[in-house]
């Protein structure tokens, strides 16, 4: 009893720590501009040689641990560094980040997630089978746009998906990271990638409805399958309570 009694003061305070954490950055961020400093930082990374996509990687994971879109810097990496380089390093920032960001939330807060959620068997089923298709789920959510690529990485930390799991299907990245980096490569001074800045050139504006598209039909799709993984889960669930309840009446 003392021992479950100190795991779950652990728990707590691991809690709370990493909500002080958070809140000291929130406030912080807000005070120092933080994310026009991540912005502004970019233009010196144009001066640092061999050097600058090692600080770029760094900026790069700083936003995605913060919720900094990470759009308008993937933009950069493409002016900065053109095309194929700017797509390998932003891909390479992209997923240290989520990673790092992942393991946050499975070492901080998956125990206390566990628990809560093994308190109500339908949520513990649902939990169990994102376990079980985590590949296919990860992959459909990062190809869609509706779910938010910073919020993702630290909430599938605190579900029952494998990291293997996690960074395989986070090749779904692959295509808007590209595109993103095509767009920022046609631009040639990098100060021009403002928050509001869209190039207007074909190029990119085709390859914006198709991301356009290719997002729409993964929205749907991991939508439905969700739904249907939830289902299923939730019928073997209930079947085994079933088969539970059976099996005792027979005793």
């Amino acid at each position: 009893m003392g021992k479950q009694h100190k795991r779950q003061l652990n728990t707590k305070i691991k809690l709370l720590l990493t909500a002080c954490l958070i809140a000291i950055l929130i406030v912080v961020g807000k005070q120092f501009n933080f994310h026009q400093l991540l912005h502004t930082s970019i233009a010196w990374v144009e001066n640092l040689g061999i050097f600058g996509p090692i600080a770029f990687i760094v900026i790069y994971n700083l936003a995605t641990l913060l919720f900094i879109p990470g759009s308008i810097l993937t933009l950069k990496g493409g002016c900065l560094f053109g095309w194929f380089w700017g797509s390998v390093y932003v891909l390479v920032a992209a997923t240290l980040g989520a990673i790092i960001a992942f393991l946050i939330g499975r070492y901080c807060s998956r125990n206390w997630v566990a628990r809560t959620i093994g308190k109500n068997p339908k949520f513990k089923a649902i939990d169990r089978a994102l376990g079980k298709e985590g590949f296919k789920i990860v992959l459909l959510t990062r190809l869609s746009p509706v779910f938010p690529f910073n919020l993702l990485n630290y909430a599938f930390g605190v579900t029952q998906v494998s990291l293997t799991d996690y960074i395989l299907g986070s090749i779904g990245i692959i295509p808007g990271t590209v595109m993103y980096v095509y767009m920022g490569s046609l631009v040639t001074d990098v100060a021009m990638l403002n928050s509001g800045y869209q190039p207007s050139t074909p190029e990119a504006q085709i390859a914006t409805w198709v991301m356009r598209l290719i997002g729409l039909i993964a929205t749907v799709a991991v939508t439905i399958y969700i739904t249907r993984v939830a289902q299923r889960a939730l019928k073997q669930n209930v079947a085994t309570a079933e088969i539970g309840e059976k099996t005792k009446s027979y005793q």
